[in-house]
């Protein structure tokens, strides 16, 4: 077969392990700035870009890596809501009592370790229920590093609520998927098949750099593999889908 092959690991990466990404260095770099701020800084940080960037993934593993709090916001929550989750993260089961209450709790609990992250992804969700300012009271009262993370209109949002983005200290985009990445995560997902750098490139491309694109691709081309008996592939060879996020058209005929 000819073709540049991106060189893959032959052993399967540990189960529940995570893709060393860029994305996932540039968030760990932002709380590590948080952490080290010096003395009268702010220590709010955003990290924002496109849904499928891998935001999340990176929001785990720095989660595990730097024992952070972390909580993801459902769009179906209130003020109350809020709380309870944040206090159930923090070790206190079925927390009850008022907002009021629960907050006082919430930053004795956080005061007890100010050098614990709180990571809080689907930020935009806080801003757009009018949350945002227990954000603020959380951070000013422990001075705990925060760490918002949401969608690309994230910084322009906290604009409107200037006491919350004068203490945001950083802010960081995430990027799509470069070629570097791409062949990582085909080391990190499928490494028993060697997949051609042109492959890789094309399926870049056709999923914008959108690392969970990339990564249902990639289990794709790993199925692919196993039923046709192939160890390794290129553009000439892979048949199957790259998953675009086009939505199928079905054409004449009835196929799709």
């Amino acid at each position: 077969m000819t073709g540049n092959l991106a060189m893959v690991k032959s052993e399967a990466p540990r189960r529940g392990s995570i893709a060393p990404l860029k994305n996932v260095m540039t968030l760990m770099m932002l709380i590590e700035t948080l952490k080290d701020r010096g003395v009268g800084l702010p220590g709010i940080g955003v990290f924002s870009g496109d849904s499928g960037y891998g935001k999340s993934v990176a929001a785990q593993y720095a989660m595990n890596k730097t024992g952070a709090v972390y909580i993801e916001v459902r769009h179906y929550w209130r003020q109350k809501r809020f709380c309870e989750a944040l206090l159930e993260e923090l070790g206190q089961p079925r927390p009850r009592g008022t907002v009021a209450a629960m907050m006082d709790e919430i930053i004795h609990r956080m005061g007890d370790a100010p050098n614990r992250p709180l990571i809080i992804d689907e930020a935009d969700k806080l801003v757009d229920g009018k949350m945002i300012e227990f954000v603020r009271d959380i951070h000013e009262t422990t001075q705990a590093p925060v760490v918002l993370i949401g969608e690309e209109l994230l910084p322009k949002k906290l604009e409107a609520h200037e006491r919350v983005h004068n203490r945001v200290l950083d802010f960081r985009l995430a990027q799509p998927c470069d070629l570097e990445d791409t062949v990582t995560l085909a080391g990190f997902l499928v490494p028993e098949v060697a997949i051609a750098e042109e492959l890789l490139n094309d399926i870049r491309k056709q999923t914008a750099g959108k690392a969970r694109r990339i990564a249902t691709t990639l289990h794709e081309i790993g199925q692919f593999a196993r039923n046709h008996g192939l160890k390794d592939l290129d553009r000439t060879s892979y048949t199957g889908r790259i998953f675009t996020g086009e939505t199928p058209i079905r054409r004449r005929g009835g196929r799709i």
